[in-house]
């Protein structure tokens, strides 16, 4: 074997000699043709006859029917002649009718099924298709074709070609790879893929108490661990003798076939040896040029029935019975069948999904008692029926909302909403966001020593991501043309210069900025929507004529019509971005043309996080931190834009903000996971459906597993980004803001429950297979995360002390309350400052016939929101000293909370370490086992060599090696 190497050297790939392949270089067609005698025929070979000349076949017969019915009533002398013509041409139609039956059934009455995962012989197994399609540029991309076919062969790879009359719609060629034990075992040896040499023999005492309480929610065994625990090393092709190797052909699993293969692929070049650009090389690049339609492994069977072949495994089958199927809601996932069928990357989101949502289960009991103690407490809010209280709020007028549209209003207008915000602004409120802040770190943490122990089950524990993304990305090799030697390897690779990378890098600086500057533009939109509709609806109800309506007219307030209309039209914009922003991330991404996969993930990951982030909380972070808090007072308004603008800044009611930013919160988060779920499970179904609606009527056996694949949509590179995107803006919708909203970790977690099946339905019914991949984690996302709990520590901090009131009513009922008493009486007339009516500038002013009936001469003050001096005082309208108070008692409480909180943290994060102590134990005896059985395999290996050579030509004692049988190895990890 010799090396067919790249551009410099890079990414070479092993030719392989006819003589090094355990298996013979066989032609499905040619040994099909050869030994079926229905294929041989005397005289001239007949031509199949494909579904599309049968299509126009058909059409012709009906042609000729109805010349034939018109000749029948044509003039007699005429009429024999044109019927014998139109005869004539049917018996050729009919003739050819039946060769086209004839052809099919003889597909048919193959004892091969096409509905299989192997070749035609039915020993060698397809672990790769390819497809694709002949047009108008036919000549150059079947040239392409044929080059990266022939080096394909020559790398050792077997193909073998289905004829589009094959197809379902005639067009489509179907080129399937087999990669043969002597490819496997060179590029498993290149790749490092660790596999089996002994029976793990250490004990499993990981046994929990009373485990037949989660009897109900086990599966199988068989489903949960498919195959035994084994200790595992890196392959050596030289020492193949040293593994457990049963059968060279199912000793590598699907999974690790299918990855060695696409990596092949990748990197097999399409280029003639004295081309002179030999940048052309990878299936990716020949899927974009149009090249191949498709580049695809197959799935073993269709999911809702094992496959007729007993040698092949079934797992999707089994996949969707135990996993995709909703029924098994309650179950847990046989992530040990998820990595063996789709690779650990896949199996690791997976993992992490199901680790989160059974730590939201418990997020959710906590917040639903919160949310059941503020229901509870409903009768001992004083300060709402202080509000209520026909006496006390019917008598106390306030200030217009808004200039001039706006007319005074009587407190008790606001009693709804009053109770409605007790629900979620109580005492249980700062205990729950001290809560999460803690559940945050135990998620963490405790997800960490989950992680390690899949890392060491497996088989990743010394895997690292450098040494797999160490592999230069294709496009990288394509458009970097300068080269450079490496001081490490000695050889020569491409590089970016630094002056085109700092361009480039400003560029996408610059096209972040611009783009994060157009979600705040469209978030100032909407707050502009706010303040202008606002005073629209004011104006409209005025005169309360929503009244009429029987359930939910006394709730619709003119602060609620505008929350509530704004949040959906907020929630339209974000998912119209949303469509853009992924585009603009990847065009991003690929203009910045990363080195590795790993660092091109990392920049992705974090451009469109950012996006998102700004897109999706913005709006959150307006309501929680800047509605109300600069408003002024009635006789000096702040705007928005300044006065010019007539935008006055947004006042929150007399009960506080906090019940808008959770009816924000509620919109934003629960529409986009329903649209989430309705998107994912929808859209593949539908355009499935569509493609393969003519197929769906041919039997099985003519119905092709790769055609059936093929027509399943393609899951992607960037399939799994999206949806741990989607978890994580979740997860900051449950920490940033959970103190405004203690039920949105049970909206969460109902969520995820039915996450966890639309993802795994649409993974294995409605996607072709991925192609497997490794990885010990889940990558910058964990970074992600750390920074998300760090920050929601802080948000909530602020919500509890500056958008709830519960800081006000502490330092009122400690220090303020007129009786001294420990109670909340005299709580609204004591928040709430006094204005001269008669001090109105005339833009402030409402305009005459927007005040309602009650309003009249007499009533010289209206109140509003703050803590300032009344008129006639010397310091009228400056802030009172109860004001500084507050303030004081506010970011002392933030300073207290954060500390408490941050400290509990860390000592949570010292306390438990990352790695469990079990798991730790058997990493040390696996790389113990794994010197001592290498030790004892390379001294049995020199003993043969020895005793090969004779004992006349042996100089040696046989007594120098007296203890080689049998060596302990001392290692250093112990």
């Amino acid at each position: 074997m010799h090396r067919i190497t790249g551009n410099g050297g890079q990414d070479s790939l092993i030719e392989m000699s006819p003589t090094d392949s355990y298996n013979e270089d066989l032609n499905g067609y040619n040994n099909d043709a050869s030994s079926d005698p229905r294929s041989a025929q005397q005289g001239r070979p007949e031509t199949p006859v494909t579904p599309g000349v049968w299509v126009d076949t058909c059409e012709s017969l009906c042609g000729s029917l109805a010349s034939l019915a018109s000749s029948l009533h044509s003039d007699s002398p005429r009429r024999e002649a044109l019927t014998l013509e139109h005869i004539d041409s049917l018996t050729g139609l009919a003739r050819k009718r039946t060769l086209f039956l004839k052809y099919r059934s003889r597909i048919d009455k193959q004892q091969h099924s096409k509905d299989s995962v192997y070749f035609r012989d039915g020993r060698r197994r397809i672990d790769f298709v390819l497809s694709y399609v002949d047009d108008k540029d036919g000549e150059r991309k079947q040239e392409r074709r044929k080059i990266y076919e022939a080096n394909l062969e020559k790398v050792g790879l077997e193909l073998e070609t289905e004829d589009k009359s094959e197809s379902e719609d005639g067009k489509t060629y179907f080129v399937k790879i087999h990669a043969p034990w002597e490819v496997l075992a060179t590029y498993a040896d290149v790749l490092k893929i660790k596999v089996p040499f002994k029976i793990n023999d250490i004990p499993d005492n990981s046994e929990m108490p009373m485990h037949w309480l989660s009897t109900p929610f086990r599966l199988p065994e068989q489903v949960m661990h498919p195959e035994p625990d084994y200790f595992t090393a890196p392959f050596d092709k030289s020492k193949s003798d040293f593994f457990l190797i049963d059968d060279p052909e199912t000793f590598f699993p699907p999974s690790v076939r299918n990855r060695i293969v696409f990596y092949i692929l990748s990197r097999c070049s399409y280029f003639r040896d004295e081309c002179v650009d030999k940048d052309k090389k990878g299936i990716k690049r020949l899927q974009n040029n149009g090249t191949y339609t498709a580049a695809f492994p197959l799935h073993d069977c269709r999911y809702w029935t094992r496959s007729r072949d007993p040698n092949c495994e079934s797992e999707r089958y089994n996949l969707y019975n135990h996993w995709a199927k909703f029924s098994c809601f309650f179950k847990e996932q046989p992530l040990n069948l998820v990595r063996k069928y789709y690779g650990e990357k896949i199996g690791i989101y997976f993992a992490w999904l199901g680790f989160y949502t059974e730590m939201l289960f418990f997020a959710a009991i906590v917040g639903s008692l919160c949310f059941v103690y503020g229901f509870l407490t409903y009768d001992d809010n004083d300060w709402s029926k202080e509000i209520c209280n026909q006496s006390i709020g019917g008598n106390i007028v306030m200030c217009p909302l808004c200039d001039k549209k706006c007319g005074y209003w009587k407190l008790n207008a606001t009693c709804n909403s009053s109770w409605q915000s007790h629900l979620f602004d109580n005492v249980g409120t700062v205990f729950f966001a001290i809560f999460m802040g803690i559940w945050v770190t135990l998620f963490l943490e405790f997800w960490k020593r989950r992680q390690a122990r899949l890392e060491y089950e497996w088989d990743l524990v010394d895997f690292e991501e450098e040494q797999q993304q160490l592999q230069l990305r294709p496009e990288y090799e394509t458009k970097c043309t300068n080269r450079k030697l490496n001081r490490i390897t000695q050889e020569m690779e491409p590089y970016l210069p630094v002056t085109s990378k700092c361009a480039r890098l400003c560029l996408s600086g610059a096209t972040v900025v611009f783009w994060i500057s157009l979600i705040i533009a469209c978030i100032i939109g909407v707050i502009a929507y706010r303040l202008a509709v606002y005073a629209a609806f004011a104006s409209i109800m005025k005169d309360s004529p929503t009244t009429h309506l029987h359930v939910v007219g006394p709730f619709i307030t003119p602060q609620l019509a505008t929350s509530v209309t704004a949040s959906c039209i907020n929630f339209v914009i974000i998912m119209i971005l949303n469509l853009m922003y992924e585009r603009v991330a990847i065009w991003i991404t690929d203009m910045e043309i990363p080195k590795t996969h790993l660092e091109y993930e990392n920049k992705l990951t974090v451009k469109m996080f950012l996006f998102q982030f700004v897109n999706y909380y913005s709006s959150c972070f307006y309501v929680a931190f800047f509605k109300g808090k600069f408003v002024g007072y009635p006789g000096d308004y702040v705007y928005m834009f300044g006065k010019w603008s007539k935008l006055r800044n947004e006042e929150c009611d007399p009960g506080g903000c906090l019940i808008e930013l959770t009816t924000q919160l509620v919109i934003v988060m629960t529409g986009k996971q329903v649209w989430g779920n309705i998107q994912e499970a929808l859209v593949p179904w539908l355009m499935n459906w569509w493609g393969s609606r003519k197929a769906r009527s041919h039997p099985e056996s003519l119905y092709s597993r790769w055609e059936q694949d093929n027509d399943l949509q393609s899951f992607g590179q960037l399939g799994l980004f999206e949806e741990y995107l989607e978890m994580v803006i979740q997860f900051g919708f449950i920490t940033l803001f959970v103190a405004s909203f203690p039920l949105a970790p049970l909206l969460a977690l109902i969520n995820n429950i039915i996450e966890v099946r639309v993802d795994s339905w649409k993974l294995t019914t409605q996607f072709r297979r991925p192609v497997a991949s490794k990885a010990r984690s889940i990558g910058a996302w964990q970074e992600i995360l750390n920074g998300m709990a760090v920050l929601s520590v802080v948000t909530n901090a602020f919500i509890v002390a500056f958008t709830s009131d519960m800081i006000p009513r502490l330092v009122y009922m400690y220090a303020y309350q007129p009786q001294g008493e420990m109670n909340m009486k005299g709580y609204i007339d004591n928040s709430l400052s006094v204005f001269n009516i008669s001090a109105f500038k005339p833009e402030n002013r409402p305009e005459d016939g927007e005040s309602p009936f009650w309003f009249n001469s007499t009533i010289t003050t209206c109140r509003y929101r703050d803590y300032r001096y009344p008129p006639g005082h010397e310091k009228q309208y400056f802030h009172t000293m109860q004001f500084w108070h507050i303030l004081a008692a506010k970011l002392a409480f933030i300073i207290i909370m954060e500390h408490v909180v941050f400290m509990v943290k860390f000592f949570v994060a010292w306390m438990i370490p990352d790695v469990p102590s079990d798991v730790r134990a058997r990493v040390k005896r696996e790389r113990y086992l794994v010197q001592e059985y290498l030790h004892n395999y390379e001294v049995e290996k020199l003993r043969i060599q020895l005793s090969q050579n004779g004992r006349e030509e042996c100089t040696c004692s046989h007594d120098i090696y007296p203890s080689l049988a049998k060596h302990e190895v001392l290692s250093e990890c112990l």
